[in-house]
């Protein structure tokens, strides 16, 4: 885990392709909040200082909107039992409206899949932006794509939220710690890959779970032990925090 300033404070923000880097120009166009990194609330607490929340809409562009778990996906879980129902009443002939809204739902993971032995300790949840879901998207798929599955999709996320809150973070400057940069605040020096690599989040992301398969009994192991053993942070416990969050993150994108 980095710094509370660290955490907290992304710079201007800009696209490449798929990934967004927020830099240190952010923090030198907000002035004085480089002065007191004190100030900031600590990561259990779960919520940002004022000052970071502008710095994040100042460096995303855009106004932070709250996550919505009971969004798009439980709009359309409503309608679609209700035409059901009517269907089965009215016309019975038409089974294909059912069999397309339980396929729907059955591709989403279960929550005893996602956090298969419960969470440990108090847990701290933040709003997230559209940058924050979109990056979040991006682990998920990758955890597919390699084969870690839901659970390793939690883990992902989850260490990700502590490690940068889901913003992928550029070099920060004389606040970085380190030489830390993107989603999982991977250090180029520690091997995970060059600056434009670890910024990348599909890289970023595959270096991860691939480190995370390297770790004998991960899908058994806690959360936080998961993902300690592959980022040897200085404070283990603090990934444990954000299972629950990553879990209904996990659930809506899947």
């Amino acid at each position: 885990m980095k710094s509370h300033f660290t955490r907290w404070l992304p710079a201007i923000a800009k696209t490449t392709h798929r990934r967004t880097v927020l830099s240190v120009a952010g923090v030198v166009a907000l002035g004085g909040l480089a002065l007191a990194p004190a100030a900031y609330a600590d990561p259990l607490t779960g919520e940002p200082h004022p000052d970071a929340v502008a710095a994040i809409d100042l460096a995303t562009g855009k106004d932070r909107v709250p996550q919505d778990a009971d969004g798009p996906a439980s709009t359309g879980g409503t309608v679609t039992p209700t035409e059901d129902a009517r269907s089965d009443t009215a016309e019975p002939t038409e089974p294909t409206e059912p069999a397309e809204s339980t396929t729907t739902s059955a591709e989403k993971p279960h929550i005893d899949r996602l956090i298969p032995y419960g969470v440990q300790g108090a847990q701290s949840r933040i709003p997230l932006d559209d940058a924050q879901l979109a990056n979040a998207r991006a682990i998920v798929e990758t955890a597919r794509e390699t084969g870690v599955g839901e659970r390793g999709a939690v883990i992902g996320v989850a260490t990700a939220l502590q490690e940068s809150k889901l913003y992928n973070l550029g070099h920060l400057g004389a606040i970085n710690d380190h030489d830390s940069q993107g989603l999982f605040q991977q250090r180029p020096s520690s091997g995970w890959g060059t600056p434009e690599q670890i910024t990348d989040p599909e890289y970023a992301s595959t270096a991860f779970f691939e480190a995370l398969k390297g770790v004998g009994g991960w899908r058994q192991a806690p959360l936080t032990v998961a993902a300690q053993t592959v980022q040897v942070s200085a404070y283990p416990f603090a990934y444990a925090q954000w299972e629950e969050q990553a879990a209904d993150i996990v659930q809506q994108v899947w």
